[in-house]
């Protein structure tokens, strides 16, 4: 059995809470302590146990219904439990059970049902059969649509393609400018837009493709006073058709879906045409609004000047995934489920008659197919990719040759195939593949670990449907070559950015008469610099573990630079310009805005930066509007940084008002309001890690007062073993997060998750400590360690077979 949803409590110990995460309803059988080879200590505390707790709790810490229904089990080490069975058990009287009473009953608890190990040796955890996420759906399909053209492969130049001629049209002949432009933000006025080009009439066209990091709702925005065409996409599809202007409209707004890890191909073609009446000004510019953030100029590290293969994503809305495990999963099978399945099935059957179908007969006229025939081709190989293995006769008969002998319409075929299909228990359970060779199993895991996806590359498909994946040193190959992926790179970005739990982070509207300089315009570029920041680090193939926390640079603005101070001043501009802003070594462009606030650079290295630990946006999220939160970071410290476990509050209590306390600081508000024996035995955790952070105020700027008084930011943690550690600031904190090995096991234990969204041990009970032994191995290089988490969970497959 798989372990169920995590989810925080806690539990009265005969009167004593005892904080633990509850993992499921696990039912354990009243004889698992009998199963240990008990000391003399931990059977005194057996005894003890089943005389004063077992009533309240079970024999065997499974809870009891009448009493306190949840499962004692947890994270917290045995001397952690014994200081909280001493102080509270038994309720009213916990002076019946201190000393070595408390101890043998911590240690009897701790190894008979408590521990991550107890939890493991009595409910085993198995991989859970679960239909693909929304996520996994969107990907699959926007590969399914890439059957004919294929995918982009690496990036060689950053911006866009650009060519400009003398008159209002292409011809090879006016051809004067042809170089990359690093963005489109031009403003020619009534001038010529380069040398040899006559101002009253030009054509320009831009060419390359629009590179996505966040999978969301975009905005896509021009801004031109000409005549524009704007194909995005698919090639030679109208996203925005101004070529004949329709009065004073200079502005036009487009909103698609776009999924992470793609690139869209995208051509504008501007034009200024000779005319009698006065010439208008030329001024043209490509922006976007991202998901969360304002609309700003598209920048170079987004604009790909290679040719982009036509790309699609679905439209269709699809319900949320279920995230109570901490990632999602794919397990919900209801009506609203069913409906946008079948949604995103017609739409794709739409494209595959509008674009595909007259694509793949264009691509393979010169076989000279008969429409139906070329038809038939292409749904094969669309079937056989959707079903992860190869068409057997029956496949090709049930599926593809009787949908067409018996419908007449090319698109109603199609839209009966693609039903069939993709409605099929074989598309959407890709654990299912049961009738492809171990091998092809293999490649079908390795492709749904890393991409999110089914297998693409033909290569890859040809040399599994060999049977030569066999050995754990060939699935590492093929888990290396397709790491080295934009859809690998985005769900490892989107991974930090579970990581960070950034989609809780409370907004950053801040009390403007404590914090006058924090404008909205400031905090749309902290956040900018965080999320770019994600995006650089996903990329990284040489970034260690060690670098989240001890990076020294950052992405910065001027106005980042003027409110947080010299650690975020942009270092020279001769030294930020990189290749990918030096396209084609011409850095003078007439018309150009070289002048965009939102295009972040990187800062000077700052003694006080932390890698992502101290980032402002972190911080600034991490607290309230007017005041820090030590509460709020310490506990996404210890759940997130350090992979613990905290129950939830009894209830939800304001922090004690700044203006009722205005000599107090925060930290001794805190202190104040937590004080109680009951709230101290989460906050005796919480606090002394959130107190290290308190150098940074609620806008993550720098400060060493709090309400006149020097800031106390010194702290301290327990580890899973019971190892006491104390800190003074961020810096002694991040060298522990840097190379504790409380912080390694749950970066490890939530990037499996992530990644092949099932539990660790489900792959055996010493997984999580293979992988650690791996990840130091290797210098903790977290690349490496992806594709280690890769080869374990696919060369399963092998193993079962």
């Amino acid at each position: 059995m798989n372990f169920p949803p995590t989810k925080l409590a806690a539990a009265w110990l005969c009167g004593g809470w005892i904080g633990f995460i509850l993992l499921g309803a696990t039912s354990v059988t009243a004889d698992e302590g009998s199963r240990l080879d008990l000391s003399p200590l931990q059977e005194k505390g057996r005894k003890i146990y089943q005389s004063q707790c077992a009533d309240c709790h079970g024999a065997a810490g499974q809870g009891n219904e009448d009493y306190y229904p949840d499962p004692l089990v947890g994270d917290d080490s045995s001397g952690q439990l014994a200081e909280l069975i001493a102080d509270t058990m038994p309720e009213g009287e916990p002076e019946l059970c201190e000393g070595d009473d408390a101890l043998a009953v911590a240690q009897y608890i701790y190894d008979a049902f408590y521990s991550e190990a107890a939890q493991i040796r009595n409910r085993p955890p198995r991989q859970r059969l679960q239909r693909l996420t929304a996520n996994q759906l969107r990907q699959s399909f926007s590969d399914l649509y890439a059957t004919v053209e294929g995918l982009p492969g690496s990036i060689d130049k950053y911006g866009l393609k650009a060519q400009y001629f003398d008159g209002d049209r292409w011809k090879k002949e006016k051809l004067k400018i042809e170089r990359v432009d690093p963005f489109l933000d031009f403003d020619f006025d009534r001038q010529s837009p380069g040398e040899g080009i006559s101002a009253e009439a030009f054509y320009i066209q831009w060419n390359g493709g629009l590179k996505v990091d966040q999978t969301g709702r975009y905005e896509l925005v021009v801004n031109s006073t000409l005549s524009m065409i704007m194909d995005f996409g698919s090639h030679g599809d109208r996203l925005i058709d101004n070529h004949v202007q329709s009065g004073d409209k200079t502005e036009f707004r487009r909103s698609v879906w776009l999924d992470a890890g793609r690139i869209y191909p995208l051509q504008i073609q501007f034009i200024q045409r000779k005319r009698k009446t006065e010439l208008p000004p030329a001024r043209i510019r490509l922006a976007w609004v991202p998901p969360g953030d304002v609309e700003h100029t598209i920048p170079t590290r987004n604009l790909v000047a290679d040719w982009v293969p036509s790309m699609r994503s679905i439209q269709a809305p699809l319900p949320p995934d279920d995230r109570s495990y901490g990632y999602e999963r794919g397990l919900s099978v209801d009506p609203a489920w069913e409906s946008s399945t079948t949604d995103v099935a017609l739409e794709f059957a739409t494209l595959v008659h509008d674009e595909l179908l007259p694509r793949y007969r264009r691509d393979k006229k010169h076989r000279k197919l008969e429409k139906r025939q070329a038809m038939k081709n292409l749904l094969a190989d669309i079937v056989s990719r959707a079903f992860r293995s190869p068409l057997s006769d029956a496949d090709q008969d049930r599926y593809i040759d009787q949908p067409l002998q018996t419908t007449e319409s090319d698109l109603d075929a199609i839209k009966r195939v693609m039903l069939m299909v993709l409605k099929s228990p074989r598309f959407l359970y890709p654990t299912l593949d049961i009738q492809a060779s171990p091998s092809r199993q293999t490649l079908n895991r390795l492709s749904l670990i890393l991409h999110d996806s089914l297998p693409t590359e033909s290569w890859q498909i040809d040399e599994a449907d060999q049977g030569k994946i066999q050995t754990v040193e060939e699935v590492r190959r093929h888990a290396r070559r397709l790491f080295d992926d934009h859809r690998t790179r985005a769900k490892l970005r989107d991974f930090y950015a579970g990581w960070l739990n950034l989609d809780r982070l409370h907004d950053l509207n801040k009390d403007p008469e404590r914090f006058p300089g924090f404008t909205p315009e400031v905090a749309a570029d902290v956040r900018r610099s965080l999320m770019w920041t994600l995006n650089d680090v996903a990329g990284d193939n040489d970034l260690t573990f060690q670098d989240l926390f001890t990076t020294r640079h950052t992405l910065t603005s001027a106005l980042l630079g003027d409110y947080y101070g010299d650690g975020f001043a942009p270092i020279a501009k001769a030294d930020s310009e990189s290749s990918e802003n030096q396209s084609d070594g011409t850095i003078d462009r007439v018309g150009l805005i070289v002048d965009q606030p939102a295009h972040l650079v990187r800062s000077v290295d700052s003694d006080d930066r932390y890698g992502l630990l101290n980032h402002p946006y972190l911080m600034g999220g991490l607290a309230y509007h007017d005041a820090t939160s030590p509460i709020h970071r310490g506990v996404f410290l210890i759940r997130y940084m350090l992979g613990r476990t905290l129950r939830p509050p009894n209830a939800a209590f304001a922090p004690l008002s700044i203006d009722l306390h205005p000599d107090l600081t925060t930290r001794q508000r805190v202190e104040l309001q937590t004080g109680e024996v009951s709230c101290q035995v989460c906050h005796s955790k919480i606090n002394g890690l959130g107190f290290t952070l308190e150098n940074y105020d609620p806008t993550g700027r720098f400060r060493e007062l709090d309400a006149g008084q020097t800031v106390d930011a010194s702290g301290g943690y327990e580890s899973r073993s019971g190892e006491s550690q104390s800190f003074r600031g961020a810096d002694e904190l991040a060298q522990y997060l840097a190379n504790g090995p409380d912080s390694r096991r749950g970066f490890i234990h939530r990037l499996f998750q992530h990644f092949v969204k099932q539990p660790p041990a489900a792959y055996g009970p010493g997984t999580l400590d293979r992988l650690e032994q791996y990840f130091a191995e290797h210098d903790f290089n977290v690349r490496e360690l992806v594709i280690e988490i890769a080869t374990i969970a696919a060369t399963d497959a092998l193993e079962e077979s």
